[in-house]
């Protein structure tokens, strides 16, 4: 073979692998201490008296904190590369949790949560950008290979909320300080790997990218559509996340444990979703992989809040598998609109999926204290109806 028809080992479309798992694992290790959060909800309700609307408050300060700041940071890193940036939000994420540990109060907890998301800020888009630095001509499985770490971390969280948390008690939180140690010096060794030859990658793809950029109308169009089908993905899937245990507690009479089991069937679900979307989007297309994806669980979600138990977790898992495959295709997506911008395209939607998923959590607390938590998956069930704005998305192939 030629070596015109083969990208030579520091070309940019070669696939540096074990670059793309390292940022995996980091992935994975943050959302697991990140996960920790949720999971431990009725722990901390019972201990310090909270609401449902508390609840939501939490998510909204964590995920708002990230929501507002991951843009601005990954809008910074494309200008100015901070090879470390990474190892410094693991620290912030450490000494959340050791707060969150002690936490006495509803108002520290909302710090500790805070400090929690300034670490997510910083992590996810330089995380991201790094992926699709590393990844040659396989960005969509980049993406999904790095998403999937995130979402195995926050399957892993609700286990280690009910073998640990739950059993040890509210201190004991701050054991996975240790976590966020390993995951800072996993993300150093990236940091160094950038130095050396990330650097020179997102020089020469700095270079291609005035060229192969979409024009700005199709980036506006394709921009617009994005957010509200993230809208219907992200509410609907924190309706999950934050609310599932209860759900599941008051109309099955399950454990907290017992819930928890099934919070993780439905996160482990998610993870498998994550993995097979990226892969799929390089060869059919993002764009039908977003469609199909959203669209596609509609009859799931419409049934789903009327089924038994064993049902009930069976059809959650399945809808949670088929949504969860659109996230890696959107962020490839939007990163082929704007590929000069990787970054702040990475930090903008990670963003708007934390922001949307803390004020739906707010919205959904509130309902939930008003109406209960039963009906509240009977007003999420028809969320997945935005999908059939993905019929207008324009075509980002280039």
């Amino acid at each position: 073979m030629s070596s015109a028809a083969k990208p030579s080992p520091i070309s940019p479309e070669t696939t540096v692998l074990p670059v793309i798992l390292a940022v995996s694992l980091g992935h994975l290790l943050n959302d697991l201490m990140q996960s920790l959060i949720p999971a431990a909800y009725p722990l901390l309700k019972d201990n310090l008296a909270l609401t449902f609307t508390q609840i939501g408050l939490i998510t909204f300060v964590f995920q708002g904190t990230a929501s507002i700041l991951q843009p601005l940071i990954g809008h910074y890193t494309d200008r100015r590369p901070l090879p470390f940036a990474m190892t410094a939000g693991m620290a912030s994420t450490g000494a959340g949790l050791v707060l969150l540990a002690n936490a006495v109060s509803f108002g520290m907890v909302l710090v500790a949560v805070a400090l929690i998301g300034l670490g997510s800020a910083i992590f996810h888009p330089e995380a991201s950008r790094i992926a699709r630095l590393a990844a040659g001509m396989r960005p969509g499985f980049a993406q999904s290979v790095f998403q999937v770490g995130g979402n195995a971390g926050s399957a892993l969280g609700p286990l280690a909320a009910a073998f640990i948390v739950l059993q040890k008690g509210q201190a004991s939180i701050e054991w996975f300080a240790a976590v966020a140690l390993a995951a800072m010096a996993l993300l150093f060794a990236v940091g160094r790997w950038y130095q050396r030859a990330g650097a020179s990658r997102a020089a020469q793809r700095k270079a291609r990218a005035a060229i192969i950029a979409p024009e700005p109308k199709v980036v506006r169009r394709g921009m617009t559509i994005l957010i509200i089908l993230m809208i219907s993905k992200f509410v609907y899937s924190v309706s999950y996340s934050s609310y599932y245990t209860f759900y599941l507690i008051e109309r099955f009479s399950l454990t907290k444990a017992e819930a928890n089991l099934c919070l993780f069937i439905f996160l482990a679900a998610v993870a498998a979703g994550t993995m097979i979307g990226g892969p799929i989007g390089d060869r059919i297309g993002r764009r039908r992989v977003i469609l199909w994806s959203i669209l596609g669980i509609l009859p799931l979600t419409l049934v789903l809040p009327f089924l038994p138990l064993y049902a009930n977790v069976a059809v959650a898992a399945l809808a949670g598998l088929m949504l969860a495959s659109a996230f890696p295709a959107m962020v490839v997506y939007a990163q082929d609109l704007m590929p000069h911008k990787t970054g702040m395209v990475a930090g903008l939607l990670f963003g708007l999926a934390f922001g949307i998923a803390a004020f739906g959590a707010a919205v959904l607390g509130v309902l939930a204290d008003h109406y209960g938590i039963v009906a509240v998956y009977k007003i999420c069930a028809v969320l997945p109806a935005l999908g059939l704005a993905a019929w207008f998305l324009p075509d980002a192939r280039h």
